[in-house]
């Protein structure tokens, strides 16, 4: 059932099946009617024209409303009274105003309405009597349609149908048709900025998935980075140690256990779905942290200096973890390019309204320049300096050596 109803739905709603039955309803009332033609013959003809304007009128509009107007004329000029074909004028002029925009339709409405004022006119100065009021009273004072009235009168003339109803007739078919285009026109509106928000949306999901997808190459370069620079070290060490000086060795090996579970929980809450669950089990690491990160790299034998200058206080979050990280990965690049005797110094200095952070050594190669051209290292560290509006420069200092140096503001859009 439900199936043939939605067939017989889509059925009716096209647009010939529509134009058909509005036709049929037509002929239906002018048949009706009692006014109907007088003159048969040439009154059918001219009730055909009207209805096959109704049938064309959404292909050919324009001269679908010329045949319907003189459809209608023709029915005043051979005295026949109104019937339901002559509302094919106001009906295709409802087509016209829908199809077309409100300078053409009010151009042609202008044009219709000037047509069915200028008949009124002629019919109310041509000193005959109308011939359907007449057909219509005929016992009132008047004579029977096609009688010669007294004193040689000419007898009835052209009907005019009444200037107001025929006006207002015309205005409401322009005004039903002006109305559905108006609607037409908000509704695909409608459409078009919905299409334009959803686009804006995957657009959006698509550029929060690429920068998701930056943070966490970042965030996991910096961890695997790190911690297996300081396992690969801690290695070495150990294997040098291994026969000579075991206990060596053992500290070693624990400092790899324990460098390999921080960079697991690390890897953990970087990946971790949930981030409230992934924050409470292993808080995001800051600059709290750092004495931790560089007794690690001094097992691993690398000699570093740290030393903060400025107030104490809480960062906002993006900043702490981002300063830790910047601090982390330089570490990691003198490790694996200042060589063995190198030192470094990390210096990280806040100020009211800025942190500044400085990792310099005094190494024979410079620590970034491999890693700046052909690796992500310096290339994170440019990507989250950026990110906070900050600055950053890397390059060798005069005497050997490199240098990372970072200013992040700490005011942060939509922080808190």
């Amino acid at each position: 059932m439900n199936g043939w109803g939605v067939g017989v739905s889509a059925w009716t709603g096209r647009p010939a099946v529509q134009d058909a039955g509005l036709v049929v309803l037509l002929l239906t009332g002018t048949v009706a009617w009692r006014g109907a033609p007088v003159e048969a013959t040439s009154g059918w003809a001219v009730s055909a024209v009207c209805l096959l304007a109704v049938l064309v009128r959404r292909r050919w509009p324009v001269a679908a409303l010329v045949a319907a107007s003189a459809g209608s004329l023709a029915h005043m000029a051979i005295v026949t009274g109104p019937t339901f074909a002559d509302l094919a004028a106001p009906i295709v002029l409802a087509s016209l105003a829908s199809r077309y925009g409100r300078a053409a339709s009010l151009t042609a409405l202008g044009l219709t309405l000037l047509v069915a004022g200028g008949w009124s006119l002629y019919v109310a100065l041509d000193g005959k009597v109308d011939g359907w009021a007449l057909e219509q009273v005929p016992g009132v004072g008047g004579h029977a349609l096609g009688e010669p009235e007294e004193g040689g009168d000419p007898g009835p003339g052209p009907t005019d149908w009444g200037t107001l109803p025929l006006f207002g007739t015309l205005i409401a078919g322009w005004a039903v048709g002006a109305s559905a285009r108006s609607r037409r026109a908000y509704l695909d509106a409608l459409a078009t900025r919905a299409r334009d928000l959803e686009r804006e949306r995957d657009q959006r999901a698509a550029l929060a998935a690429a920068a998701e997808r930056d943070r966490l190459t970042r965030e996991l370069h910096d961890v695997v980075a790190h911690g297996l620079s300081v396992i690969v070290m801690q290695a070495q060490g150990a294997g040098a140690a291994f026969d000579k000086r075991p206990a060596d060795a053992r500290a070693a090996l624990a400092t790899i256990v324990d460098t390999g579970r921080a960079s697991l929980a690390d890897m953990r809450r970087v990946l971790a779905s949930d981030s409230s669950a992934g924050t409470n089990r292993h808080p995001a690491p800051g600059l709290d942290r750092l004495p931790q990160l560089i007794d690690r790299v001094r097992e691993s034998g690398l000699r570093v200096g740290l030393h903060t200058e400025g107030p104490p206080g809480a960062l906002p979050a993006v900043v702490d973890l981002s300063a830790y990280r910047i601090v982390q990965e330089a570490l990691t690049n003198v490790m694996k390019h200042a060589g063995p005797t190198a030192r470094a110094e990390v210096t990280v200095r806040r100020t009211g309204n800025a942190l500044t952070i400085e990792v310099a050594d005094d190494g024979d190669t410079g620590a970034g320049s491999a890693d700046d051209n052909a690796g992500n290292g310096l290339r994170g560290m440019r990507d989250r300096v950026a990110l906070l509006g900050g600055e950053m420069s890397a390059a060798p200092v005069p005497g050997g050596g490199f240098a990372v140096r970072v200013r992040l503001p700490l005011a942060q859009e939509g922080a808190g």
